[in-house]
């Protein structure tokens, strides 16, 4: 599908993408990168909205692992997405772009609640919405946010940027070397096959309501463009 095709997308940002070549954490020049690799798509014309994951600060399901309450830790990771979300915006606006923070979880005092309406006309001013704090609701990851708000505002593709890897593989890269890379799959057959394009959740709400994805390596800073741009890069799921 040519970028032309693309008015409306969403960017879905794991939190790893966001701590640089540190450990944890936020990096600020990986997060003014990032905002500069955004401000350019949008400056090309595009309507961008982004979800941002918190697995940079805090995993509620490694903390469940750990022995902490399953829901408890869910929540402790949505205000890590708020975190991060702030933390992108902070580097977005430096760069002259208006952005809002929306947050499932509200929080008054440093973002405004998720309204889709609301986010919608801000996305027709120009400005750069951000979804935080995920759905709202424990058991359910920053993936499955990414599709659900992707759906509510009609964009027309999820942009899903990965940490070291080009796309979807077979097995794992980083402990399997002898995993292939796939160029285009259905979301069908990545839940059959088990691969870890996003939470089978999240891709099944996809499926059912015909969103692609493009699964990319958010290393390359002109990935983003490329790809609006309507060339091949990564991976591509579609119906």
């Amino acid at each position: 599908m040519p970028g032309s095709n693309y008015k409306r997308i969403l960017l879905k940002l794991s939190g790893e993408v966001l701590m640089g070549s540190s450990q944890f954490g936020i990096d600020p020049e990986t997060v003014q990168r990032v905002a500069e690799e955004v401000k350019a798509a949008k400056d090309a014309g595009y309507e961008l909205c982004l979800v941002i994951g918190g697995g940079n600060i805090f995993r509620g399901i490694a903390g469940a692992a750990r022995g902490l309450d399953r829901t408890t830790g869910d929540y402790m990771g949505m205000l890590a997405t708020i975190m991060n979300a702030l933390a992108m915006q902070n580097a977005l606006e430096k760069l002259g772009v208006e952005t809002r923070v929306q947050s499932a979880i509200p929080m008054a005092t440093v973002c405004e609640p998720y309204i889709r309406r609301r986010a919608v006309r801000h996305l027709e001013k120009g400005r750069i919405v951000i979804f935080a704090a995920g759905t709202g609701n424990p058991f359910f990851t920053t993936d499955t946010a990414a599709a659900l708000r992707a759906l509510e505002i009609h964009a027309e593709v999820i942009l899903m940027a990965k940490n070291g890897v080009e796309g979807v593989y077979t097995d794992d890269p980083q402990t399997n070397p002898d995993a292939e890379f796939i160029p285009e799959i259905t979301h069908r057959e990545a839940i059959e096959r088990g691969l870890k394009v996003m939470d089978t959740t999240a891709l099944s709400l996809c499926m059912d309501n015909h969103l692609p994805i493009h699964v990319f390596n958010m290393a390359d800073d002109s990935n983003i463009n490329r790809i609006i741009s309507g060339d091949r890069v990564g991976t591509l799921v579609t119906t």
